[in-house]
């Protein structure tokens, strides 16, 4: 049997854009990208910390939009990297807010939460406990 896994597909209204921040903020890797007719970049698979997620653009025919720019996204994406404090600085460098500070928490964690200019929610945590 092959592994399986859920890997997101966040909702943009600019892919190209948004590639760019999470090169920036997450040190991802661009896996692939497809372009439409006119040349932008309509979805793109990316590489973070081992951890797959996709970009796609809003398109018209399709009831997926892109979050509200207020931190109410219903999905929040949780990732774990070697720096947690680093990546979080990264990210408000390359254009995110900060929503939460880096804070320990008792499960054993280390996790600040951003949102990318696109308003997609990220949890980015260290394990720093068993």
């Amino acid at each position: 049997m092959k592994p399986k896994m859920i890997i997101p597909m966040l909702v943009c209204k600019q892919v190209a854009a948004e590639i760019f921040f999470y090169k920036q903020a997450f040190n991802a890797e661009l896996l692939s990208q497809r372009e439409d007719k006119k040349g932008a970049v309509i979805h793109a698979t990316l590489s973070a910390s081992g951890s797959l997620f996709m970009l796609h653009n809003e398109i018209s025919h399709l009831a997926s939009k892109s979050p509200e720019l207020d931190g109410s996204c219903s999905v929040v994406n949780y990732i774990y990297v070697d720096d947690m404090d680093t990546i979080i600085k990264q990210a408000g460098l390359a254009g995110a807010k900060i929503l939460m500070a880096a804070e320990d928490q008792i499960w054993g964690d280390r996790i600040g939460r951003v949102m990318s200019p696109a308003g997609h929610v990220w949890n980015v945590a260290t394990r720093i406990g068993q």
